[in-house]
C-alpha cells in the first residue's frame, strides 16, 4: 500500500480476516511501521501459498479451521499430509 494499492490479495484474506483487517486499518491510519511489522508476519501465508498450490493451500486451510469446503477441483491435487501440516502451523503461529 505504500506504492499505491488498495487492497490484500483474496488468499490471505480467505484464512486469516482478523489479521487481514487489522493490516488495513493500520494502513488506512497511516501507521506504516506497525503495518509492516504486521505484514511481515503475515507474509508467511503468502510463501505457502507459493511453495504448495494456491486453491489447496486456501481449502486446506479452511478445513484446519473447521470449515469443510472439500477439497480443489481437478486437476489440483489437495496437499499432502506434510504439506497441510505446514500451512496449518503457519496459521497457528499468525494467530
Amino acid at each position: 500500500m505504500l506504492i499505491g494499492g488498495v487492497g490484500w490479495m483474496a488468499g490471505p484474506v480467505c484464512l486469516i480476516p482478523r489479521q487481514s483487517v487489522a493490516l488495513y486499518e493500520l494502513c488506512k491510519q497511516a501507521r506504516w511501521d506497525e503495518a509492516m511489522v504486521l505484514q511481515r508476519r503475515l507474509w508467511r501465508i503468502n510463501e505457502a501459498f507459493a511453495r504448495y498450490n494456491l486453491a489447496a493451500c486456501i481449502k486446506a486451510g479452511l478445513a484446519i479451521q473447521g470449515y469443510e469446503v472439500g477439497d480443489p477441483i481437478a486437476p489440483q491435487p489437495p496437499l499432502t499430509a506434510g504439506q497441510r501440516q505446514a500451512v496449518e502451523a503457519v496459521l497457528r503461529d499468525i494467530g
